[in-house]
């Protein structure tokens, strides 16, 4: 289905631009959402992994690629879903989940990840070289951190024909948010600068070109910059289109490339759809679904304890922070202020760090005890109104605690499949004067 991504930059040069939503996400619940919803509308889904989150050593989720790979397969058959219509990303892979170490040392495990993913079957691969590593300057300069990107490239070329796999599509660039969103409170964030841009993508053509990977850069759909978009531990930035209107005109010296969004969590649908129309077609979204996803659980833990006698007030809530303060390295120095406000952050941040807790064994614990005190206690509608007023009561009166959990992240991925999929004007905000 890659074919459908190279569609992306022929829609914007013929004035009818369309979207693709990138599903950023390791929680199984979160897959079978977005997969329920690719089988109901018949319509490809983007399914990626980050390099921290899969890699060939296992990642913070302990799956390899092809692991990954494996577990979103199983659940397309569950779910009825053609396995043309899923693609496979990885996103950010370089060296980043070993910048600790020396540069030729962390290149080396990215290459192996890196052909791991490649052989594991993931089409769209975003080569991601710009994290300094031990030794590095604090800045990499864009010709390193190409030149990086071109070594990694190589590798992926020949995974692909090694293992017969179809030639991968590429994204590069390194303009991007903070993984996981900032960890602090923004007034506003610079989309990127068109000379910045431009730059970036001559640079990484050069390199390219000298390295022998010609083919390979015409396979690359979209270079990373940023929009203006981002959140943080409590806000969030919306995409203001004239403040962009600049860097999406560079665009129109390109025809065969689009932008990619990061860190698009949290916008509203008119603001996905304006970067849809602006040249922003790839919506990556990822702690914007597991937020949906421990929403939709604290509630059901609030309702078990109306409903279910010996439940207990809120315990999952108290699960989850006494494992993640017994366990802290996953949200310290991420969040900020007293411990009022880190107790806050640590279940409620827009930053969703509580994401990297669920797959931990007390954290399944918890969630399974919830399932099992509702599995046998059917929720009167009463009590759908009072703890998930944005549903109509009757949609989820009998229906399973997972099937309640994934209607609310399917909120989410809506949201999306509607934004990139308008009847989108191609007319621009003016440019700033």
């Amino acid at each position: 289905m890659s074919t459908l991504l190279l569609d992306l930059t022929k829609a914007r040069c013929a004035g009818r631009p369309f979207g693709i939503a990138s599903v950023c996400s390791a929680h199984p619940t979160v897959l079978r959402a977005a997969i329920r919803r690719a089988s109901a509308t018949q319509r490809p889904v983007l399914i990626e992994a980050t390099c921290n989150q899969v890699n060939h050593l296992g990642g913070y989720t302990g799956m390899t690629p092809v692991d990954f790979v494996s577990l979103v397969e199983t659940i397309a058959r569950e779910e009825g879903l053609d396995r043309n219509l899923l693609i496979f990303g990885g996103d950010h892979l370089g060296p980043n989940p070993w910048r600790n170490e020396a540069p030729d040392i962390a290149m080396e495990k990215a290459k192996t990840m890196v052909e791991a993913y490649v052989a594991a079957g993931f089409g769209k691969i975003h080569l991601d070289a710009s994290m300094a590593c031990a030794g590095d300057p604090a800045a990499l300069d864009d010709r390193t951190i190409a030149g990086r990107a071109a070594a990694l490239c190589q590798v992926a070329e020949a995974a692909a024909r090694t293992s017969a796999r179809p030639l991968p599509v590429y994204v590069l660039g390194t303009e991007v948010p903070v993984p996981g969103g900032a960890d602090h409170v923004l007034d506003m964030v610079e989309p990127t600068s068109p000379d910045a841009a431009i730059s970036t993508i001559a640079i990484h053509r050069d390199i390219f070109e000298a390295a022998g990977l010609q083919d390979a850069f015409t396979r690359t759909i979209a270079f990373v910059v940023q929009p203006g978009v981002e959140f943080g531990s409590d806000n969030v930035i919306a995409y203001d289109p004239p403040k962009a209107a600049l860097l999406a005109a560079v665009l129109d010296n390109y025809d065969n490339l689009v932008f990619e969004a990061h860190s698009t969590d949290y916008q509203p649908e008119t603001a996905l759809a304006s970067l849809v129309r602006d040249g922003f077609p790839i919506l990556k979204v990822g702690p914007g679904v597991t937020f949906a996803y421990r929403e939709a659980l604290y509630a059901l833990d609030m309702l078990a304890g109306d409903l279910v006698p010996g439940y207990g007030e809120r315990s999952l809530h108290k699960a989850m922070e006494a494992l993640m303060t017994g366990h802290p390295q996953d949200w310290q120095g991420h969040y900020h202020g007293d411990e009022a406000a880190l107790r806050l952050q640590r279940h409620y941040s827009y930053s969703d760090r509580i994401r990297y807790y669920w797959n931990r064994p007390e954290a399944l614990a918890a969630v399974d005890s919830l399932f099992r005190a509702l599995e046998n206690a059917p929720i009167p509608e009463t009590l759908i109104h009072q703890y998930f007023p944005q549903f109509d009561a009757r949609d989820l009166s009998g229906r399973s605690v997972e099937d309640i959990l994934i209607a609310a992240v399917d909120i989410v991925l809506g949201i999306y499949d509607r934004a990139v999929h308008q009847d989108i004007s191609q007319s621009r905000p003016a440019m700033p004067t």
